[in-house]
């Protein structure tokens, strides 16, 4: 049995198991992404929400990172709508942005947000609007992670606030911007995806239904754009190198994801000097989703979960404190629980309403798939 073999059948045993704890009454949780999501449910969410729930037992598996740990869920609720169960396994599913809106075009999804109290505290486009996938009312953001430009502070006293401004600086400070290009990070990917929101085609339109592969015939120009600029830059390793050089001052500047950069700071692995700045006319974040499968076993008890994950009190201490991730509902509803120092850490330097206009989306899958082979075809080579 192959490696992939093994891991997938281990996936698919695990999730198949979920159903079957011994409890009086069992929560399922299934989770893309990393370790650290596993963990937050099963050592801080999930005991806060079984204290308020005696009786009632958080069970969380997770699925894997990226697209493929969502892919797993779909692929799990897929098989169960097929089998015709009239319950599923998995009450509440985390998954990514893409996840979501396959989710709802399947059908696989209830439609919860309007029966839960914090349903009303997300305005955010992503709430509705999952890469061109009309997502209303089937998701709740759990938390926002978005890429930003760091700077050093002690080197330049007035960061770029634009694409344009960039270029120019970078012209006058040869290699001193570094990216990783659309290898090994996606930090290098979302400075691509802001470039072609500037110089090709506006977000607004690359992040909405319909597709129409035209639309990348005028990308020409914004492509030999990029790769004049990039004879001028630093090619960086990936995510955590374009940080690590950012530190070293190997680099003054590059694109890093928010979260990522605080930590870093948190664990004094960069000096206080490096800073962020959002440009216009933006840089592209994704959200990770809460949802209730169509058939959920427990839909209420659901229900009751994500009420809790998305509480402001919840958002502040779990969301933002311990992860520096942004909150999934607006800003302004989590303000009033977190102390100054914390709010200041997190937007002090882009403010919430810097967030609200230069923050993007990803493009809808076939133009976001363009952009990379156009970057790989037009200026990689």
């Amino acid at each position: 049995m192959s490696v992939k073999t093994k891991m997938a059948v281990t996936v698919a045993l695990t999730l198949g198991c979920l159903h079957g704890a011994n409890a009086e009454t069992v929560l399922n949780v299934a989770t893309a992404g990393d370790q650290n999501m596993v963990d937050y449910v099963k050592t801080w969410l999930g005991p806060k929400f079984e204290a308020a729930h005696p009786g009632v037992k958080v069970q969380v598996v997770g699925t894997g990172p990226g697209d493929a740990g969502s892919n797993k869920i779909i692929e799990k609720l897929t098989a169960q709508e097929q089998s015709g169960a009239k319950t599923w396994d998995i009450d509440v599913a985390v998954v990514h942005q893409a996840a979501g809106g396959q989710l709802v075009e399947k059908g696989l999804l209830e439609n919860y947000r309007q029966a839960v109290k914090t349903g009303t505290m997300t305005t955010a486009e992503n709430a509705r609007n999952a890469l061109g996938v009309n997502v209303d009312g089937y998701v709740m953001p759990m938390f926002l992670s978005q890429t930003a430009i760091a700077y050093n502070s002690d080197l330049i006293n007035t960061p770029p606030k634009s694409y344009d401004e960039l270029v120019q600086w970078s012209e006058k400070n040869p290699k001193a911007f570094g990216y990783n290009g659309i290898k090994n990070g996606m930090s290098g990917v979302s400075f691509v995806v802001g470039w072609m929101y500037a110089y090709g085609t506006p977000a607004e339109r690359l992040t909405a239904l319909p597709y129409d592969k035209g639309v990348e015939k005028a990308w020409g120009p914004a492509w030999a754009k990029l790769k004049e600029f990039n004879k001028n830059i630093t090619f960086t390793p990936g995510n955590a190198g374009t940080l690590d050089m950012l530190s070293r001052g190997e680099i003054t500047m590059g694109p890093v994801w928010v979260d990522m950069f605080y930590s870093w700071k948190d664990q004094g692995k960069l000096p206080p000097s490096i800073k962020l700045a959002l440009i216009a006319p933006g840089m592209p974040g994704q959200p990770m989703y809460y949802v209730v499968p169509a058939k959920a076993a427990q839909a209420k008890l659901a229900q009751a979960f994500i009420e809790l994950a998305t509480s402001p009190e919840i958002q502040a201490e779990g969301i933002v404190k311990q992860f520096n991730w942004y909150p999934g509902i607006d800003a302004k509803y989590v303000k009033g629980a977190l102390d100054d120092a914390t709010w200041q850490k997190l937007f002090a330097e882009i403010s919430p309403e810097a967030l609200a206009e230069n923050g993007k989306s990803f493009p809808i899958k076939p133009f976001f798939d363009d952009i990379k082979e156009g970057y790989e075809s037009q200026v990689s080579n």
